[in-house]
Formats: C-alpha cells, sequence, structure tokens
C-alpha cells in the first residue's frame, strides 16, 4: 500500500506520516531530506546554487542512503551522517534553490520512485513531501492533502526548531517564502484528483494520525 501525504510546510506532515507508518507497519520517505540533502552536498561542494546543471549532476553523483523506518531515521550522503545538519537554517533557507531545479526533481523523484518500489514487498510505505500524489506516486491507495493556517504552521515550525535557533523573520521566511518558490514547480495547496483534503489547524498530532490510519484501512479493503 502506498499512502501519499502533501502539503505546504508546517502542515505537520512529516510528524503525521511517520506516525501513521509506525502505527500501520509500513515503511516511511521524508522526500524533503532528499532535496536537504542535495543542498548540503552542493554547499559542501561549494558549487553555485544558480548553477543548475552542476547541481543536477551533483544530485546525480550524490551517493544517498536514507532510513525508512519511522522510528529510526538517518540521511548518510557520501558515507557522511548528516540527518542533523540538513535541518540546520542554513539548508532551510536555501533548499528551493535545489527543490526548484527541474533537474534536480528529475533525478530525486527516479530515486523515490525505488524506494517505493522497493517498500511494496514488506507492505507498502508513507510517503510524504510536496508532490507525492500528483507526481511521485500518482497509483497511491490514499491521497492526502495535509494543510493548516498560517499562523499554526509557523508556530509548529518554530516548536520544532532549538528555541533562538532562528528569528521570527527566518522562520516566516522558511515557511511563506519556500512555499510561494516551490509551487512554481509543484502543486500542494489543491487537492489532487481523488485526495482527501485535511485541516489539521486545531487538531492534535495523534487525531490526524488516527482520521489517516482509518482512511488507510477503509481503502486497504476497497
Amino acid at each position: 500500500m502506498i499512502i501519499a501525504v502533501d502539503g505546504p510546510s508546517g502542515s505537520g506532515k512529516s510528524s503525521t506520516a511517520r506516525g501513521v507508518a509506525d502505527r500501520l507497519g509500513l515503511r516511511f520517505l521524508d522526500t524533503g531530506a532528499t532535496y536537504r540533502a542535495v543542498t548540503w552536498s552542493a554547499i559542501e561542494r561549494g558549487l553555485d546554487l544558480d548553477d543548475t546543471d552542476a547541481v543536477a549532476q551533483r544530485a546525480r553523483d550524490l551517493r544517498l542512503e536514507l532510513s525508512t523506518d519511522p522510528l529510526r531515521q538517518f540521511v548518510i550522503a557520501d558515507g557522511t551522517d548528516i540527518t542533523a545538519a540538513i535541518r540546520e537554517p542554513g539548508i532551510s533557507e536555501r533548499v528551493s534553490k535545489i527543490a526548484t531545479n527541474l533537474d534536480v526533481r528529475k533525478e530525486l523523484i527516479r530515486r523515490q520512485r525505488e524506494i517505493i518500489d522497493e517498500a511494496q514487498a514488506s507492505g507498502g510505505i508513507v510517503v510524504e513531501g510536496r508532490d507525492i500524489a500528483t507526481v511521485v506516486a500518482t497509483d497511491a491507495e490514499l491521497k492526502v492533502l495535509l494543510t493548516a493556517d498560517q499562523e499554526a504552521r509557523l508556530a509548529r515550525r518554530g516548536a520544532e526548531l532549538a528555541t533562538g535557533s532562528v528569528s521570527a523573520e527566518q522562520l516566516r521566511d522558511q515557511i511563506v517564502r519556500r512555499d510561494a518558490d516551490d509551487s512554481t514547480v509543484a502543486e500542494f495547496q489543491v487537492a489532487s484528483d481523488g485526495a482527501v483534503t485535511i485541516d489539521s489547524t486545531d487538531m492534535s498530532l495523534e487525531e490526524v494520525i488516527d482520521v489517516i490510519s482509518r482512511l488507510a484501512k477503509e481503502a486497504s479493503t476497497e
């Protein structure tokens, strides 16, 4: 089974998708981590992120290992564990440069589909990102667009980050500007055909996990 969870920054996609995967005994894929990994690698190599060809080649050359265990997440790039590094503000501020590079997207979508295909042998996977239902896994048995109002998303993202690690301006940039940039190459503001929209603004994480888990069980019996 494939469960696709799309939505804007701070809507709770990662925490929700991990929770659903754990609840249902499925694998988990945070596609955003692949874009962050390429961002980290390009910066580490001193590349100009505006040099789209060079960055795309870096994406193709990158040796990338991602955990699909919802309870034990890690990201390893060219032998270096970058699990924590890719969540740093400097990566968050620049990742849209990578995510809007169409050649990078092509390469990472290819890799994401390979991971999804491999997970099918173990029962399935919950995949979260921006374009899962519309591009990456259009045949997902359950498609969810997870939304929340802007203030709720800002509050959630702020709570995820270390106190004082980013300013209010940086936080708003990570949410509002990134969503605007990524909207130029991915549709995650409007539900795709067959997708269920869940507004999590006034819901707890457990409540959202409960709803998606119930929908998944219903979809699996159809």
